[in-house]
Parts: C-alpha cells; sequence; structure tokens
C-alpha cells in the first residue's frame, strides 16, 4: 500500500484504505507498507499487527514508525528510496495506491515502470480515489495527453493500472 503519510484520521481514503486493507488480510494476504502514518498507519489497522510489515524510510521531518508497527520484528528501516522500494514491491502480489505526494507518486511510476518492462512480475496496480476526487483522474489524464498522447509511452499500458472510488471495486480487482 502507497500512499501520503499526511492523510489524516478522518479523511476517507484512511477509512477505504482500512476496509481495503481489512479486507486482504482477511483473505489470508500480508499487508506492506511504509510504517509511518497516514495511509501507511490506515494499511496496518486494517491488516492488524499480526498482518502487517513496515518498511520505514528514514527521513529528518517525519518521526519514525507508527505505534501499530513500532518495535515488531516485521518493522525494517531503510537509509534510501531505492532499497525502500524495492523492499515495497519485489515480493508483492499487488498493489494499492492512494493519493500522495512525491514519494508517492515516484513509487507509482516506477512500480509501473517495472511491470511494463518486465522488470517486475505483472501483479494488479489499483490507484484509489474517493467518490469526487480528481487525483487519480487528473494523474491520468495527464499521462494519457503528455505521455500516451506524445509517444512516450503506449496507450496499451492503461491496462497496467485500474482507478477506482469504490472500495469493492480495488479489493475484487486485487484479490481477482
Amino acid at each position: 500500500i502507497f500512499g501520503s503519510a499526511r492523510t489524516t484520521h478522518d479523511d476517507p481514503l484512511y477509512t477505504h484504505t482500512v476496509q481495503v486493507a481489512r479486507t486482504l488480510a482477511d483473505a489470508g494476504w500480508m499487508v506492506v507498507t511504509g510504517a509511518g502514518p497516514g495511509i501507511m498507519e490506515a494499511g496496518m489497522e486494517g491488516a492488524g499487527r499480526d498482518r502487517a510489515i513496515g518498511v520505514l524510510i528514514r527521513l529528518p521531518f517525519e518521526g519514525g514508525a507508527n505505534e501499530l508497527i513500532a518495535g515488531d520484528p516485521k518493522l525494517v528501516e531503510m537509509k534510501y528510496f531505492f532499497t525502500r522500494k524495492l523492499m515495497l514491491m519485489k515480493e508483492s502480489s499487488g498493489f494499492l495506491v492512494l493519493p500522495g505526494g512525491f514519494g508517492t507518486l515516484d513509487e507509482a511510476f516506477e512500480l509501473l515502470t517495472l511491470i511494463q518492462t518486465g522488470k517486475a512480475d505483472p501483479a494488479p496496480v489499483v490507484f484509489v480515489n474517493i467518490p469526487g476526487d480528481e487525483y487519480w483522474v487528473a494523474w491520468e489524464r495527464f499521462v494519457q495527453t503528455q505521455v500516451y498522447g506524445r509517444g512516450y509511452a503506449d496507450g496499451l499500458d492503461a491496462a497496467l493500472y485500474c482507478i477506482t472510488d469504490d472500495p469493492e471495486v480495488a479489493i475484487q480487482e486485487l484479490l481477482g
């Protein structure tokens, strides 16, 4: 699960993430996320400590691991983003990406690049909005007009991901 560390507990994206993570954990999946606050904490809350793995990046302006995973042997800390991304992606079977900042966008583009180029196994990638939110719709509009539209990637690559504002659709895409 990728998404913003700045998402608050009262944000509908937080609730969506808890719901999807709980359903995935109930289906036997381990939930792997960044171990910080926000969306990462929501994923761990939904999965529960026993079904959560945290991969923390050490940053000078972030406070460390959230209390749901702090002190757990399934928490690892990374110094560099590239090693953290590798740890988050290498053994994962599906990806949930929620709105976030530059780090989340970097993770999303890296993930799509690895799948597109065959450097990662095909896996479902689900970008989740809340109803009425344009975050991933605007992102896709940019990709369609500026990336596919200029021939920098093939429009068929849109099949690499799904955008939804429905947690049930996200769950079905990941489990299916």
